[in-house]
């Protein structure tokens, strides 16, 4: 751990039980909206790369056909 990071650690387990349980609930939110940011960017850019081949003209399968092609190939 880092100098900072053991002098945290060190001033936080003096806080109260209420406060030390709302700052690891607040530690615990931020790497969800990180990780919830990375999340909505790989899916944005995965729209428009979709947008774009519907755009070119890529072939659209009505989505009746794709779940029967996979009811059969499961069946297999």
């Amino acid at each position: 751990m880092s100098t900072l990071v053991d002098e945290l650690s060190a001033r936080t387990k003096t806080l109260p039980v209420e406060d030390r349980a709302r700052l690891a609930q607040e530690m615990l939110d931020s790497l969800h909206q990180e990780t919830d940011a990375k999340v909505g960017d790989a899916w944005d850019r995965e729209i428009e790369l979709r947008v774009a081949e519907i755009e070119s003209g890529a072939e659209l399968i009505p989505a009746q056909e794709v779940h029967a092609q996979a009811r059969r190939i499961i069946r297999q």
